[in-house]
């Protein structure tokens, strides 16, 4: 068997394999399919200082190769995670990551300070995807600016593994990647959801009550490879890659481009068991290539 364990800073993984926030619930929900302890890290969903009921309905359509949602971050809180959640699932044998978010810097670093004293957190993922309300709903990972600030305010309120989850939707990612590394990003995870929309001809209005909403599935994939490629080139930091990783192929192709480690989203939705699939493949993969650890294979390309 090659050997798949990772290191993403001083987070170590016992593969490269990882699950999307937004798409695995607290992952107690998969349990009936699959032995958790097999992932390298599972990530919740995202988390907010207070409750959040999300978008009206409809806020999810299938599209081609792929799916738009925009359920607009429904959780019911970080105090209710740590009261209520984190005791369930906190014996898990696998990394559990935290996805935090929120609408002001405040939000994050107060959500990031709650969760810094629970020993089984091993890292949060900080989304900078989400709308900065003080800057009329700009994302505040859409400026070289807005993501240094969110990055620089949580790094003082959290002490272990500090993931940056980057929004596609910029001119240049590479350039917000250095960003975040320069103000204390352990490492980055890209890519979050492209902007898409779509239309019912019939009813001659949106889908989405939302109007637009985050593209996934694999009609993103080859973007997220290239911008992943991008940004390996770009900082020291370790990469996790995401983006329309469908199978175990697709995650070779990640690893390729600079990926230390991959996540898996909508595919969970299709196949509960693909990613200890993917965990699978990965071993065949290296035995069949001739590759003992599957560090060898990153950034290759």
């Amino acid at each position: 068997m090659a050997k798949l364990e990772v290191k993403l800073g001083q987070l170590t993984m016992k593969n490269p394999v990882a699950t999307a926030s937004g798409t695995f619930g607290y992952g107690e929900e998969y349990a009936p399919f699959i032995d958790l302890s097999r992932l390298g890290a599972y990530i919740v969903k995202g988390t907010t200082l207070l409750p959040r009921e999300g978008n009206p309905y409809p806020r999810m359509v299938e599209t081609p190769s792929g799916m738009l949602n925009a359920v607009g971050l429904q959780n019911k809180g970080v105090d209710y995670f740590i009261e209520h959640i984190y005791p369930r699932i906190k014996e898990i044998d696998s990394r559990m990551i935290v996805n935090v978010s929120g609408s002001r810097v405040d939000d994050y670093v107060e959500t990031a300070r709650r969760l810094a004293p629970l020993e089984g957190v091993a890292a949060i993922e900080v989304n900078i995807s989400c709308p900065n309300v003080k800057e009329g709903g700009m994302a505040f990972g859409t400026t070289c600016e807005g993501a240094a600030e969110v990055t620089a305010a949580v790094r003082k309120a959290f002490p272990r593994e500090m993931i940056v989850k980057l929004s596609p939707n910029v001119t240049s990612i590479a350039d917000i990647a250095r960003a975040v590394e320069a103000e204390g990003a352990d490492s980055v995870s890209l890519i979050n959801t492209l902007m898409g929309m779509a239309i019912d001809t019939e009813r001659r209005r949106p889908y989405l009550s939302t109007v637009t909403g985050g593209l996934s599935g694999a009609a993103v994939r080859p973007v997220a490879v290239r911008m992943v490629w991008q940004v390996k080139k770009a900082v020291k930091i370790p990469v996790i890659g995401l983006g329309g990783i469908m199978n175990g192929h697709d995650a070779i192709e990640f690893m390729l481009a600079g990926a230390t480690a991959v996540q898996v989203g909508t595919a969970n939705f299709i196949d509960p068991a693909v990613t200890v699939k993917i965990v699978d493949y990965l071993d065949d993969w290296c035995s069949r290539h001739g590759v003992d650890d599957i560090n060898e294979i990153v950034g290759e390309i």
